[in-house]
């Protein structure tokens, strides 16, 4: 993940949470300007320190934020979530089942709008 992905995904993270750049630079103890001037200049990253309280004051997790996509991990995790409850059986099944119905789901999957 390169510098402007971890400003983009900042910029993300903060729009969903509903506060302004103003907003999080005090919520994480910075100049006022500081979050305006990274996402708009992006000349330099935030401390490691820094980024993981944008992270948590944003209501954001380490593992989302870092997820590949970003925007699908709260549908992806809960679809985790439900698969993982499963007994080891129904997931060898769902596994194992048949290949051509994995193809037919991608294919589908390939379709719908994104």
């Amino acid at each position: 993940m390169d510098r402007d992905e971890i400003i983009r995904r900042i910029s993300y993270i903060r729009v969903r949470a509903k506060l302004t750049q103003k907003a999080l630079s005090y919520a994480v103890d910075m100049n006022p300007s500081y979050i305006n001037r990274l996402e708009c200049k992006r000349d330099f990253l935030p401390s490691l320190e820094v980024l993981l309280k944008i992270i948590q004051v944003c209501d954001c997790t380490t593992e989302e934020f870092f997820y590949h996509d970003i925007a699908s991990y709260r549908k992806d995790k809960q679809l985790f979530d439900t698969v993982s409850e499963f007994p080891d059986s129904i997931k060898d099944f769902i596994l194992n089942y048949d290949p051509d119905i994995m193809k037919l789901l991608i294919k589908l999957n390939d379709k719908v709008p994104k």
